[in-house]
């Protein structure tokens, strides 16, 4: 059966760079903010932070706290079919569970984590969407508090300690890889 892997972590951790490293080696890639992003483009609206975390909580007072989580699960049966799958942005406890209950223990959690005052030097710089440090604050507020993401973070199979080199984090991620095939093969 092919793996799937959940990036969890709080915004700006580096869960991107996982999930990008894992689609350059093949790896079929499924960004749970990419639900938010095509959402605001139908509804015309602007890519900013008060447009993001708007529709982040509309879809889920309409569907609940696992809403990307249902609305991503055809799309994910799908490509796990054919290939590895690794999902980019996984949020809410709900989310978590949404997928147990979808994918059973085909799901492995990997929480990546940084220092506060880093990700927050990091948030300030990054290319894409950059947040400034009370942006960054108020995002990581309303997310704990309202989106239940310290739930994955803490339930996590597996860590990974974003606050060295990249080459660090490569070779954590490929430890977390070998020690998934190993435990396949011995099943």
């Amino acid at each position: 059966m092919n793996k799937m892997f959940a990036i969890v972590g709080m915004c700006g951790a580096g869960k991107s760079i996982a999930s990008e490293y894992l689609e350059k080696k093949g790896w079929s890639k499924i960004y749970f903010g990419g639900v938010t992003m095509k959402k605001l483009q139908e509804e015309g609206l602007a890519i900013t932070p008060e447009n993001e975390k708007m529709m982040r909580n509309r879809l889920r007072q309409e569907l609940g706290m696992a809403a990307y989580a249902k609305i991503l699960i055809p799309e994910i049966k799908e490509a796990i079919k054919h290939n590895n799958v690794v999902l980019d942005g996984v949020y809410s406890w709900d989310e978590v569970k949404e997928l147990s209950n979808a994918f059973g223990d085909n799901i492995t959690i990997i929480s990546i984590v940084v220092d506060k005052h880093l990700r927050y030097e990091r948030l300030k710089i990054r290319e894409v969407r950059p947040l400034t440090e009370e942006e960054a604050n108020d995002r990581d507020i309303s997310e704990i508090e309202n989106l239940a993401k310290g739930g994955p973070i803490g339930y996590a199979d597996y860590y990974i300690f974003n606050n060295g080199t990249i080459e660090e984090y490569y070779e954590r991620l490929e430890e977390i890889i070998r020690k998934k095939d190993n435990n396949e093969k011995n099943d």
